[in-house]
């Protein structure tokens, strides 16, 4: 029944999730994309299941997913979802979530079937064993109502990209371009939680399947820098780990710089600073006519005589040309670093589709 929708689909999708990454059949995804042509999306722990440079991958869904990808999901006519739970940051309004379409929700954990979106065909298997299954006997050609379909993303992800040059005060989308183009295709990215996360999940494009690691659903602010320690223990020095955080998140577990330091771990960790709880900040801004409540927590902190106290490097950047500076000279370190961007409290990530809301309701500046 899954082959006949698949095979019968004019505007067929792919939404991956991180159960494609923990199944390891990332390879098996783009053999299956390459065979059927069929376009794909992922959530933010699908990040690294399909090469995000590759021609048919079209972003990040959800909440503060690209435009380009959220007109996919709610455009298609079969979603095949491989590997992912449909949280409230990716459907957002349940209620009305692809009436339209077909739902092929394939997943290791039973329990997710049919939880959060009743779908048509759920199917209780490994990523891996479902896709080679449906490798070996797909069998028909790439249709013309396909390539039409391409044809149509890709003119939505023209039409609607994420900003690439800014000027003013230092932007955080911009750091995370200039990080990503230094450190190199190879580097391991890792995020804390809150705006810092969705910016990079948006600008860091990735072809490699374990290159980025954040938390998921319960939002740990302070997740970072120990994933991070342990990703560059794992790796070595051989790889370079690259870590993003905000002042509020990076205030919870800083203490493990000591730990850092003691292993001489060169880890890289980027500061967003604006001296506010960004995220919820932007929704009191934006929701709650900007009634403020416990988003300044009044913090002067400095982060550059902090990393001497803890005995790393630690440098300050209020502009673009500052920060490459610094990047390039914490990548000649050897133990850890702390770059410190000074950014605006008012930046917001955008896009958003508010809580509840579809497409129709999304926030683009």
């Amino acid at each position: 029944k899954i082959l006949a929708e698949l095979a019968g689909a004019k505007r067929p999708l792919i939404l991956a999730g991180g159960g494609v990454i923990t199944a390891g059949a990332w390879e098996l995804l783009a053999k299956l994309v390459e065979k059927s042509g069929i376009p794909v999306v992922n959530t933010l722990m699908g990040k690294g299941a399909f090469p995000e440079t590759h021609p048919l991958s079209f972003g990040m869904v959800g909440m503060h997913g690209v435009a380009c990808a959220n007109l996919a999901i709610s455009s298609c006519d079969v979603l095949l979802c491989v590997g992912t739970r449909f949280s409230d940051r990716v459907t957002s309004n349940r209620r009305n979530f692809l009436e339209q379409a077909k739902i092929i929700h394939v997943d290791a954990d039973g329990a997710e079937l049919q939880k959060n979106v009743q779908v048509d065909y759920p199917l209780q298997l490994d990523a891996t064993h479902f896709l080679e299954r449906l490798l070996g006997e797909m069998d028909w050609p790439i249709r013309q109502e396909v390539l039409e379909w391409q044809k149509l993303l890709r003119q939505w992800r023209e039409s609607y990209p994420l900003p690439q040059s800014f000027d003013g005060l230092l932007k955080p989308q911009e750091v995370i371009m200039e990080a990503a183009r230094q450190a190199g295709s190879q580097a391991l990215v890792v995020t804390d939680v809150g705006q810092h996360q969705m910016w990079a999940a948006q600008y860091i494009r990735h072809t490699k399947s374990r290159g980025f690691i954040t938390s998921g659903g319960l939002g740990t602010m302070g997740f970072g820098y120990g994933a991070a320690i342990g990703a560059q223990m794992a790796l070595g020095r051989e790889q370079r780990v690259v870590m993003f955080t905000g002042d509020g998140s990076f205030h919870m577990n800083l203490n493990e710089a000591c730990t850092a330091v003691s292993y001489e771990l060169p880890i890289i960790t980027v500061i967003f600073n604006n001296s506010v709880l960004g995220m919820v900040r932007q929704w009191q801004t934006t929701f709650y006519e900007k009634r403020y409540s416990q988003t300044d927590p009044h913090r002067r902190t400095d982060f550059v005589k902090l990393a001497e106290g803890f005995g790393l490097k630690g440098y300050r950047c209020t502009n673009l040309p500052e920060f490459q500076a610094a990047f390039a000279d914490a990548l000649k370190q050897k133990g850890p670093t702390w770059i410190e961007c000074i950014i605006d409290k008012d930046e917001k990530v955008l896009p958003m589709i508010p809580g509840g809301g579809d497409i129709n309701d999304i926030i683009m500046e």
